[in-house]
């Protein structure tokens, strides 16, 4: 009876129970609040489920699957990741190699339709606009005391776009990386929330009852050659954005030229699929209690807020501008579809503006300034990488 009891507490003692600590908890009981608002309430569940899992994952104690120390130098040895991490070290490598965040670009492009882009080149200046978060939340930062790569991890929340934000942080300020993300996918999940307040306090009824005029049809030719025209100029200005654009407009092309239907097909699915599976549990993996916790992190939830708010204003007010400018003929609304968060952004411009006129429909016009979001965030990044980098 006695050894029985011996190996009992032995047991007991050796496990994870004697060795949590209350910031693991924390996190652990975060990770189930983040997967009942995936799972019950839909926000972002494809990568959110995977995020909050990891969470709970790398705060679980003395399982060896994530060593936050071996990403912690200014050098990361991947020879000692290979050697000495564990399951959740490994997958990490596809995020601070920025492979998981163009691989996904890769996908979204195959499943975008620039067309009512090429045929509205006027919408890439919404896209622009709506870029104003960036820059509002990165200087809010600096205000906040936060460094100069920090701050522009935080900015690029307001662009609206996940893999940006990825992209961004994991050569700027990986320890930042969790709370980023988290905030970053939280707030597109509140998109249909915190949108249309501020579109309807800087737009006239009169404006969002605006009825636009019918896209013209954009030439097979077009769009095959408007992916490969934008990743040379683009490029050859900002190089460190290569990857992510690249990978943009090949999936794109993949979709638009006619001869890769298979390939174009995958993008979108089965390899979309994985790749958002690696990447959701390992920006997790980041969420280390002593490091998450912090008022760092707080200010990061509240900056992101802002961002996402300045950016929807900023596509907005210039929407109002380009409204009047062609005397009635652009329904504002769509500028706050310039945050890169397709096709939810396009939906709630589409929404808003059917609510004041049934007979409206917004939706192909405000996928333009969308997919110029896309591209804008994603330039934005370049520039804050080359600025920063």
């Amino acid at each position: 009876m006695d050894f029985i009891i011996e190996t009992f507490t032995g047991v007991f003692k050796s496990s994870g129970f004697m060795s949590m600590t209350l910031e693991q908890g924390i996190m652990i009981a975060l990770g189930c609040v983040l997967l009942y608002l995936g799972i019950v309430k839909k926000f972002e569940p494809l990568l959110m489920v995977g995020i909050a899992f990891g969470m709970i994952l790398t705060n679980l104690p003395i399982t060896g699957i994530y060593h936050p120390e071996l990403w912690s130098g200014t050098e990361i040895s991947y020879s000692d990741v290979l050697h000495h991490g564990g399951f959740l070290d490994l997958l990490y490598i596809g995020v601070k190699t920025g492979i998981y965040p163009s691989l996904i670009f890769l996908g979204v492009g195959a499943m975008t339709d620039f067309g009512p882009m090429i045929a509205n080149p006027k919408s890439l200046f919404l896209g622009a606009a709506a870029q104003l978060g960036v820059y509002c939340a990165f200087m809010l930062a600096i205000i906040l005391g936060f460094t100069g790569p920090e701050a522009a991890s935080i900015g690029i929340i307001g662009g609206a776009d996940g893999p940006t934000a990825i992209f961004l942080t994991k050569t700027l300020a990986p320890h930042l990386l969790g709370a980023i993300a988290i905030a970053a996918y939280s707030y597109m999940a509140l998109i249909p929330l915190i949108q249309p307040p501020i579109m309807k306090a800087l737009t006239s009824k009169k404006n969002r009852q605006i009825k636009m005029e019918q896209l013209r049809e954009v030439s097979k030719t077009e769009k095959i050659l408007f992916p490969i025209i934008v990743t040379i100029i683009t490029v050859l200005i900002l190089p460190d954005v290569a990857s992510l654009l690249g990978c943009l407009m090949l999936g794109n092309l993949f979709r638009e030229c006619g001869v890769t239907d298979r390939l174009s097909d995958t993008a979108q699915n089965a390899l979309m699929n994985i790749v958002t599976i690696f990447l959701g549990i390992s920006v997790g993996a980041t969420t280390v209690g002593e490091n998450f916790i912090t008022w760092d992190t707080i200010s990061i939830v509240l900056l992101g807020l802002g961002a996402f708010a300045f950016s929807t204003a900023g596509g907005v007010i210039l929407g109002n501008i380009m409204c009047k400018l062609t005397k009635g003929k652009i329904n504002p609304l769509i500028g706050s579809a310039g945050v890169s968060a397709v096709p939810m952004a396009a939906r709630v411009s589409q929404t808003v503006g059917q609510k004041e006129n049934p007979s409206n429909f917004l939706l192909m016009h405000a996928m333009g300034p969308n997919v110029a979001g896309v591209i804008g965030s994603a330039v934005a990044a370049g520039f804050l990488l080359s600025v920063f980098g």
